[in-house]
């Protein structure tokens, strides 16, 4: 219902207000700052790179030269407008609710999940369902806004986002891929490092939660509107779309929960009508949910989309080359840490230019290294930044070639494998 949850959003009159605003440090003084402190988070990470480079990160469909098919920074707008929507009708902060959109896959690898999945698979795994994962896109955009995105200062310093608690623990705890009915905040403020996989902790807010069922909204019926636009799907899929909405809601006019726009499974009735159904079903007590016809038919949907779209023969032939481009330059940039510890990087990178030049940049903002050139070229460049990387620890030194190639767009990623492998 309207406003019903109005008395939990988090403003300063919720018991956990101070705990949400929390920064890691605090954040220079503009003087005349107008907005508030989720409005300022919202604003920094809109302006951060790894923001705009989602632009060119995959969402479905790889590198995709169509301009009309989705890409990472299209979702993420998609999460904003449904999460914003929704926390407004439910009476919750939408500021809050959008910085957390707005951010939430800003840690997104190359290639979508196939990316993310390649980037995990060079790290040593610990055996075990409940094992910790050691690269999961949700802890990486807590990572990245923590410790690699900086913005200028007015004295044009380049300095962490120094982001707010709240803000922070949605980006970490965002994932929609688990399917779950009456989600409800945790009510401590853990160590967001001590997550370990992605899905098994709640958000610390009711908007954090908002935005983690806008995710799950947002992309099913974009990801089979983008399928119609390849001809991934055939005349037997669409039969099979419409068997769905009629076993799971019924036709017009008939279900008791059937499309209240018509019977179309595309992305504008789709998104219409979840959000409607999930802000009629939602309550404090129940938790954000949606009626049963719904839930039934999301999880039908998710089905279809896995084998008719995801497992298609077509992304799976881009998968076996993404996988060789993503561990090309991984293995690349291994072979060059002996380089790096003496300030030699661009003696080893010198045949791949766009990679040596982002890659030389990378250490010396992030990491213990010492050009044997212009060893003070950190103060030239105005890095206020702390040291995130040991590059003399081996281990140390793959997380940070991991999590440069994390930042990298698609297109970027494919340029650079060219640059090494051609002669």
């Amino acid at each position: 219902m309207k406003d019903s949850f109005k008395d939990l959003a988090c403003n300063s009159s919720n018991p956990n207000w101070q705990n949400c605003i929390a920064r890691q440090s605090k954040l220079y003084d503009r003087g005349n700052d107008i907005r508030s402190e989720f409005e300022r988070d919202y604003t920094r990470l809109l302006h951060s790179q790894a923001y705009r480079r989602l632009k060119h990160k995959t969402q479905v469909f790889f590198a995709p030269r169509n301009d009309h098919i989705c890409t990472r920074m299209e979702h993420v707008q998609h999460v904003a407008s449904v999460a914003s929507t929704v926390a407004k009708y439910l009476g919750l902060n939408d500021q809050l609710t959008m910085a957390i959109a707005t951010g939430h896959d800003i840690g997104h690898a190359p290639f979508g999940h196939h990316g993310e999945d390649c980037l995990n698979s060079l790290l040593i795994q610990k055996e075990g369902m409940n094992a910790p994962k050691k690269f999961w896109h949700e802890r990486n955009s807590l990572f990245f806004a923590d410790h690699i995105e900086t913005l200028p200062d007015p004295n044009g310093y380049h300095k962490p986002l120094d982001l707010t608690y709240a803000v922070r623990d949605g980006l970490i705890c965002h994932c929609g891929e688990i399917d779950q009915q009456g989600i409800k905040p945790r009510s401590d403020n853990l160590d967001l490092y001590s997550i370990k996989r992605p899905g098994i902790i709640q958000p610390y807010t009711w908007e954090g939660c908002v935005v983690k069922v806008a995710d799950k909204v947002a992309y099913l019926g974009r990801d089979i509107e983008d399928a119609r636009a390849y001809h991934i799907l055939d005349m037997g899929a669409y039969r099979q779309l419409r068997e769905i909405v009629g076993s799971t809601l019924g036709f017009e006019g008939k279900g008791k929960n059937a499309f209240r726009s018509g019977k179309a499974v595309n992305t504008t009735v789709l998104i219409n009508d979840l959000i409607v159904d999930m802000c009629e079903q939602s309550s404090p007590e129940k938790g954000l949910c949606f009626s049963d016809e719904y839930f039934k038919f999301i999880l039908e949907l998710k089905k279809f989309s896995f084998a008719k779209i995801y497992n298609h023969w077509r992304l799976q032939e881009f998968m076996n080359y993404a996988k060789i481009v993503i561990e090309t330059i991984y293995r690349t940039l291994m072979h060059s840490q002996m380089y790096a510890v003496n300030g030699r990087i661009n003696s080893a990178l010198k045949n791949f230019p766009k990679l040596c030049v982002e890659f030389e940049n990378w250490l010396v903002k992030y990491t213990n290294y010492m050009p044997l050139m212009q060893k003070d070229r950190k103060r030239i460049y105005r890095y206020d930044t702390k040291q995130v990387f040991d590059i003399t620890d081996e281990e140390i030194y793959q997380k940070c070639v991991i999590e440069f190639i994390s930042g990298m767009t698609d297109q970027f990623a494919i340029e650079v494998y060219e640059e090494i492998i051609q002669f």
